[in-house]
Formats: structure tokens, sequence, C-alpha cells
């Protein structure tokens, strides 16, 4: 992926955060004329990609699953590529877990991908047509806010627990566990297990791997070598790190730290980098 023939805009304030928490965008105009041919690298947060190209693009993951246009991606969802011929322009929204499940149900989504219509309704479709009428980002990304906190009004609420138990485990990056957490909220360590999982669509256990796979994943991208790497994000030593990168999203730790998809984080996603390192 050529990054130079991409334009990445965000939305304007601090480090280009949403003024909706647990919100982030950004939006993309590949204008070279080469096939895309990205795959995805797994983190913390349920995508939601608007395809607002002339052509669609192909969504597709090793088990042969396919589907054309926008998208949405849950959590830990193996190998996914997107591949497309050509110039166009995205919307990405990285929704946090907690938000998603309270207004998108998204707990069923853990480990694969829908076409954004099953997620977000029919309403998605008028959505989808008013962002491909406007070239203005700036107008773009209000329209799927004001989109967004429609559906904060009839929200069904994450229990405070299972939020809290997020909330810590990203704070703490992965370097938690359910016998602590579950002290800390009071409640049992099967409760908690339990109603994590029906809620947000993961155990404590793979949020927490997930969480410090990213943090590992972001300082590899940014040129940490994979022993320091390792070391940062919590891991035992390097080839503990391997055996996750492996798990996660099958490949290396160099395969991380060269990935297409995270070779503009600093640009899309500033407020994700490693503290201290944003460019």
């Amino acid at each position: 992926m050529d990054w130079s023939q991409v334009d990445v805009t965000i939305p304007r304030g601090s480090l280009g955060v949403a003024p909706v928490p647990g919100v982030h965008m950004a939006g993309f105009h590949y204008h070279g004329t080469r096939p895309i041919d990205i795959t995805m690298v797994a983190h913390p947060a349920i995508t939601l990609l608007f395809d607002l190209g002339d052509q669609s693009w192909t969504v597709h993951d090793d088990a042969g699953t396919r589907t054309r246009g926008s998208v949405a991606i849950g959590l830990l969802p193996g190998t996914v590529s997107l591949t497309g011929s050509g110039a166009g322009a995205c919307l990405q929204v990285r929704l946090s877990p907690v938000l998603a499940a309270e207004i998108l149900d998204t707990a069923g989504l853990t480990g694969t991908f829908a076409e954004l219509d099953d997620v977000l309704g029919p309403k998605a479709r008028k959505l989808s047509s008013d962002l491909r009428s406007t070239t203005s980002w700036d107008e773009r990304f209000a329209l799927t806010l004001d989109f967004l906190g429609d559906r904060l009004d009839g929200r069904r609420k994450v229990d405070r627990e299972v939020e809290y138990a997020w909330q810590q485990t990203s704070l703490r990056q992965g370097r938690s566990n359910i016998h602590s957490l579950a002290a800390e909220t009071g409640w049992s360590r099967q409760r908690l297990w339990s109603r994590f999982r029906t809620q947000l669509g993961l155990s404590p256990k793979q949020a927490a791997r997930l969480v410090r796979f990213d943090h590992a994943a972001r300082l590899l991208a940014d040129g940490t070598a994979p022993a320091e790497a390792a070391a940062q994000a919590g891991y035992s030593d390097q080839p503990h790190l391997n055996r996750e990168v492996r798990s996660i999203v099958d490949t290396t730790p160099l395969g991380v730290a060269t990935a297409p998809w995270l070779a503009i984080d600093h640009a899309a996603w500033p407020s994700f980098m490693p503290q201290g390192r944003q460019r």
C-alpha cells in the first residue's frame, strides 16, 4: 500500500478524538491507480467501514467469508483483508466495545464481520447515501456522529461492573486478571466472566490479550525492537510475544511492524499512539 497516495482526515480537536466518548473516526481518500490489498490488524474496537468510492471493495477472510461494500468488523476477527480496484474513499469509525454493545448489539460479531446494514439497520443506507453525497469530511463526521447520537437515546446499558472491567483492562494495557477485577467490582469471578462475555462478546481474558497485543503492535509499528516491545507490553519474553502475535494475527512481530494497516496510525489515530511517541 502506497500511503503517499492516501489523504487522511480526522475530526478537528484534540488528537482527532470525536466529541462522543468511545467514538474515533478517520477519513481516507486513495487517489492512486494501483489495486488495494490491505490486511487488517486486530485492535480493541468494533470497526465500521463506510465505502464511499465508485467501485466497491471486497472484504474477505481465510474462511472464505466475503462481502462487498460497507462492513462492520468485530473483535478478534482473524485474518480479514480488503481488496479493491483503484481510487476511492472510506470513512472508518472505531467504537469502544462498551459503546458498540449498547447501541449496536455487536456481541455476536466477535470473530467475524457483517454487512453494515445488518448491524446498523435499514437507516444505514440513508447514512451511506448522505455520506456519499458530500465531499466534506467535516460534514461526514457530523452526519455519522448525529446517526450514532440518535442511537444513544434508546440504548441498552452495559452493566457498570462490565464497563469498569473493560476500562481497567484498557487503562492497565491488558495487565489485569479476572480475579482482581471481580474483587474490585464486588462480583464473583464467575458472574463477571459470564456477564462480560455475554455483553461484549469475548471473555475478560481474551479482552486482556487483545489490549496487550494492541499495545505491542503499536510499539512494533513505531520502530520498537521486538524484545523491547515484549517487555514494555508485559509479555514474559520475546517468544511469548511471538506466540501471541501468531495466534491473534497469524504473522510475526516483524510482519506486524511492517503491516500497511498500522503504517499511518500516527496520522489516522494519534490518540492511540504510545505515550510520548506521537508524531
